[in-house]
């Protein structure tokens, strides 16, 4: 027998504030009258959900325009100023930590090079705490407006189920091979070190599924409908996502695309395995090529570095020195790998965009974008590669960082701009008092 409806005047509440709250930051400023038709509310149902989120201020008025000889129309969009997020890149050369309002501006960064001590837990926790406490002393605000912490990070996580802002649990375990990471309880961790308080959660992801989610809401990715997005930096991986921003539920899927085998008895990556795609792509693995093969490399130089000198040897200006030969033929074995591999997920996913990422994937992208695409449609099924377009990524390096912060945000705006639990229990809000007043007519039927 099925069960029946349980949601309750609450959830059905939570649930229009979702929905003006959705249109009004991905589609705003828009009128009351204009919010009616777009989220399927009642024009009584607007104005309350409205008057609610104005009244805690989260809503501000953007202007006013003319409605064609009525009255004027106020237009209303998200206040930026109205909560605060942070988002994390643990990344393979740094930890960037931002602060950002609603708006997704940045407000303050500080960043942790990692080149010397790499992925020790203790040390990336340390980072974590003290580039949290220097970016809110920063810009001088209350942490209590926090409304979560993202954080994108190498590996596959898992989740316990336990509520992020509980103290029990692990939460977010994460398994990353490639760092050393096995079952570490990094949101547990984070809990119990970062000083924020207690009911700011926190949102772990991979790092490739925030960037893709960065890309989708707000670069190249917008429009595409599904999309498959390329992580390469030191290390390689990707998503695939779709262009569904008013979804409650995280549409991205991460994948271990960087251990795909490209390469028959191939050369070993840092996984353990051989022939994996980031055992050539990777910006670690291009560096170890070339300088086996005798690239002008010191042996503490790092990935970035390195990676620059090797685009630079490859290609140079007009007036230069000619191509080097040895540099040409690392980065077309680069493009034909990450060709082949591409093909792969065009194959297999059959997405509208292919997008490349990362502070490494930009730097080789332009060059070697022509070639990628050739072995993309050499590789790949003809009528699927023909409705798919390989592009870069346009939120820069970056986009992790944001895509990060894009996990609170997402909550916030699906829980109907209901923040976190404060600490004091039974502080009235301003929407209580605004419920206090009168409710819509729905809301009084559903209640009775």
């Amino acid at each position: 027998m099925a069960q029946r409806d349980r949601r309750t005047v609450r959830d059905l509440r939570r649930g229009n504030r979702a929905r003006v709250m959705q249109r009004l930051y991905f589609e705003g400023p828009l009128s009351r009258q204009e919010l009616a038709p777009v989220t399927g509310l009642s024009s009584g149902s607007i104005s309350n959900v409205v008057a609610e989120l104005v009244a805690e201020g989260v809503l501000e008025e953007a202007g006013v325009v003319d409605s064609g000889g009525g009255r004027p129309r106020t237009l209303l969009r998200v206040a930026p100023g109205s909560g605060l997020l942070i988002g994390i890149d643990i990344g393979e050369t740094r930890v960037r930590v931002e602060l950002f309002d609603l708006a997704l501006t940045e407000l303050a960064r500080a960043e942790r090079p990692l080149a010397q001590h790499g992925y020790d837990v203790e040390r990336i926790v340390g980072h974590v705490r003290s580039g949290v406490a220097d970016v809110l002393r920063a810009s001088e605000v209350d942490p209590h407006r926090l409304l979560g912490i993202g954080i994108g990070v190498p590996g596959i996580i898992e989740r316990d189920g336990a509520d992020a802002a509980s103290s029990d649990g692990p939460g977010a375990v994460v398994h990353g091979q490639t760092i050393g990471w096995s079952g570490v309880p990094f949101e547990r961790l984070l809990r119990e070190s970062v000083d924020v308080p207690d009911e700011v959660p926190f949102f772990i992801d991979n790092g490739a599924k925030t960037l893709g989610q960065a890309e989708m809401w707000f670069g190249n990715g917008r429009g595409a409908g599904a999309a498959a997005v390329a992580l390469i930096g030191s290390g390689v991986g990707a998503c695939v996502t779709r262009d569904d921003v008013l979804h409650e539920e995280r549409t991205g899927v991460a994948l271990e695309w960087g251990h795909t085998t490209v390469q028959l008895r191939g050369r070993r990556c840092r996984c353990g395995s051989i022939g994996c795609l980031e055992a050539y792509a990777g910006a670690e693995a291009m560096r170890e090529r070339w300088h086996e093969a005798g690239g002008p490399l010191p042996e503490d130089t790092d990935d970035e570095a390195a990676l620059a000198a090797l685009l630079a040897a490859a290609y140079p200006p007009p007036d230069g020195p000619l191509p080097d030969p040895v540099a040409v033929e690392i980065l077309d074995e680069t493009a034909a790998c990450l060709g082949a591999a591409l093909a792969d997920l065009v194959n297999l996913f059959q997405p509208a965009r292919i997008l490349l990422g990362g502070w490494a994937g930009l730097l080789i992208g332009p060059p070697l974008l022509p070639a990628i695409r050739e072995y993309v449609q050499g590789y790949a099924l003809r009528h699927a590669s023909a409705r798919t377009t390989v592009e870069l990524g346009s939120l820069g390096p970056d986009a992790v960082t944001v895509g990060a912060a894009t996990l609170p945000l997402s909550d916030f705006l699906a829980r109907g701009a209901t923040r976190p639990a404060p600490a004091v229990a039974g502080a009235r809000t301003p929407a209580d008092i605004v419920r206090d007043r009168g409710r819509a007519p729905a809301e009084e039927t559903a209640r009775r």
